[in-house]
Parts: structure tokens; C-alpha cells; sequence
């Protein structure tokens, strides 16, 4: 059960990353909240490697349970 709970931890991260991704493929600009901009060029790259690290995880953790 914890697993489980755990997966669809993951898995809701994974989802928010994408979304960002999304965003920023859409040309949004981010900022912190004392209004600096944040590169969206790091951004972009942190978010993928977020991804990918997410999806090694997320496969090894359904390995686990299947």
C-alpha cells in the first residue's frame, strides 16, 4: 500500500513537471516570488532531468509491485 502510495506520488510529480515543461514550450516566463525571472533556459533543462529521473523511479517502483 505504501508503495502504491508512493507511485502515485511520483507519478503526480512527473505530471507537474510536464506541465511546466509545457508552459515554457509555450514561451511562459517564471519568476521567484521576490519577482526576479528565472532562466527558462536551466529551467527547461532542471525540469527534463526532474522527468527523467521521475521515470527511472516511477519504472522500478512498478517493477517492484507487478
Amino acid at each position: 500500500m505504501a508503495a502504491e502510495s508512493e507511485l502515485d506520488r511520483l507519478k503526480a510529480r512527473r505530471v507537474t513537471a510536464l506541465y511546466r515543461l509545457d508552459l515554457i514550450a509555450r514561451g511562459a516566463r517564471l519568476s521567484y516570488e521576490d519577482g526576479t525571472p528565472i532562466d527558462m533556459a536551466s529551467e527547461k533543462e532542471r525540469l527534463a532531468s526532474v522527468v527523467a529521473d521521475l521515470d527511472r523511479r516511477i519504472a522500478l517502483l512498478e517493477r517492484t509491485l507487478n
